[in-house]
Parts: C-alpha cells; structure tokens; sequence
C-alpha cells in the first residue's frame, strides 16, 4: 500500500485537474448558449436565399449555372471537412473524421481521386497526417465564425467546380440535434440537388433582373454555397461547445469519484500506521 504523504499529493493533484475541468465546464456552457444562438440567428438569411434560390432555379430554364449541372462522370470529388481547433471536446472530431475516412476510402475504391478543403486546426492536423491532397484550409476561427474569413477557403474549392477540375462537391460537419446529441453528416453541396432547391410553398414566380440574369442568377448562387457553409460551421461550432461541456462535466465527476476512493485508501493507510504504532507501545510496555 503505498504511503500516506504519495495518496495525499494524488488527491491534491486531482482536486487541482478537477477544478480545471470545472471551470472548463463553466466556460463550455456559456460559449455554448452564444453559439446556438448565432446558429440559429444564421437560419432566416439561410431559408430565405433557399427560397430565392428555389424561385430562380426555375424561373430561368434558359440558362443554366453550372452548379446545377450534374455531372456525366465522376473522377474527382471534393471535401469541405469542418472540426474545430482544440480539442478536449470528447468524440466529437473523431466520428467525424471516421465518417468522411470511410466515405473517402469507397470513392478511392471507385478510382475517383480526392481534394480537401479543412477549415478546423483537427481536420487539417488529420489529413496532413494520411496525406490528403489539401487544396485550401483554414484555421483559427475563434469563437465567432465570420463568413468573409470563410470565402477564401470556399471559394477555391468553387472555382475548381467551375472549371472542371473537380466533379462533385461534399461538406462535412457536426450538425447540432441538442445539447447531448450531435450527429456528423456528409452532405454534397454540388451540384445542387433540385430536392435542395425546393420552394416550401410550391409557388414560384420571376424577379426584374438588373442588369441581367445571368449576372444575378451567378451571384446569388455563389451566396447561397456559401450561406450553406457558413450555416455548417455554426452548426459545428455549437456541437463542439455542447460535447466539451459534456465532457469536462463528466472529467470532473470521474475526478471526485477518485478523490473519494483514494481518501477511502488514505484512512485505511492511516489506521493501519495508527494501529502499528499503538501495537509497539503496548509491545514495549508489556516487554517493560
């Protein structure tokens, strides 16, 4: 059994890892609540250029944009891969890098080759580490996502599907379910899918395009590839900040569960040395 003076420096040190994780708890729970709500501030802008969207989709079946254009083959794909920049936030970065590694490792199978756009420090550590041929990233976000730091990133992986080096489009993220659940998703951004672009009251109707539409109909569809990822990182972002409280809540638990075991071994180690000394009294007495 070891001694008394190493079990009191073990408890003290988890007591000291416990309130770290503690106030890591606190700080989790109160960027959590700011980043829903900016998750949720970023819905009405999104469903509404969906809806706009969804009306010059078929107001205009003169001209088409190419991200609405599928494909005949499929040689190369793209992937936006969404994690966040620490760590400490449970499973959350690792099922989603599992996910997108399986679904990767079926288009290699299909002798499709792969280029990644990593916005998150993880995503991009990863795909260093296989490497991935990463042809944007981004890192550093912090804990307020602005979508002109996103464009860059974004808009190379766009300019690739324009010219036809790169045949479809996924993105990848945590998408938020409630503060216990997050789930990750791989979704294709392009080509648009027409189940994406579907008016929620099946009435459509045309716009006074200025100065004409082609230049709007490109405009506003670079806007709404870019409103979907932006929308994918707030979702991201609030899935983080709810598995990191989740998981230093449960770090802390655990630490006071090893407190309370290693206190329960410190008694036993100390009656045990009372025990002794109070045998070697009476011993010498009785020898006396």
């Amino acid at each position: 059994m070891a001694g008394s003076k190493e079990i009191r420096t073990k408890i003290k040190s988890v007591e000291n890892t416990r309130k770290i994780t503690r106030a890591m708890e606190m700080v989790a729970a109160s960027k959590m609540r700011k980043a829903q709500e900016r998750m949720r501030a970023a819905r009405p802008y999104a469903e509404k250029i969906r809806n706009v969207a969804a009306h010059l989709s078929r107001a205009n079946p003169e001209y088409k944009h190419p991200f609405l254009i599928k494909r005949d083959s499929i040689k190369n794909v793209g992937v936006i891969i969404i994690t966040s920049d620490k760590g400490l936030c449970g499973g959350l970065n690792t099922n989603i890098l599992r996910m997108v590694v399986n679904k990767m490792k079926g288009w290699e199978a299909q002798g499709q080759k792969i280029s990644v756009c990593a916005i998150g420090n993880k995503g991009l550590g990863f795909m260093t580490r296989v490497g991935a041929n990463i042809k944007s990233h981004l890192t550093g976000l912090g804990d307020t996502p602005h979508i002109e730091k996103l464009i860059g990133a974004v808009k190379v992986m766009l300019d690739a599907y324009v010219s036809g080096e790169i045949d479809a489009v996924y993105i990848s993220y945590n998408g938020f379910i409630n503060t216990m659940k997050q789930e990750p998703r791989v979704e294709q951004l392009l080509p648009l899918s027409g189940e994406g672009l579907q008016a929620p009251t099946g009435v459509t109707w045309d716009y006074i395009y200025e100065p004409d539409a082609r230049v709007v109909v490109d405009e506003l569809l670079v806007r709404y590839i870019e409103s979907l990822v932006y929308n994918a990182v707030t979702e991201n972002q609030a899935s983080e900040q709810s598995a990191r409280m989740v998981a230093m809540k449960a770090a802390s638990d655990n630490a006071k569960n090893v407190i309370g075991e290693l206190k329960l071994v410190y008694n036993k180690a100390r009656q045990a040395a009372i025990t002794k000394e109070i045998s070697e009294i009476v011993g010498g007495a009785a020898a006396v």
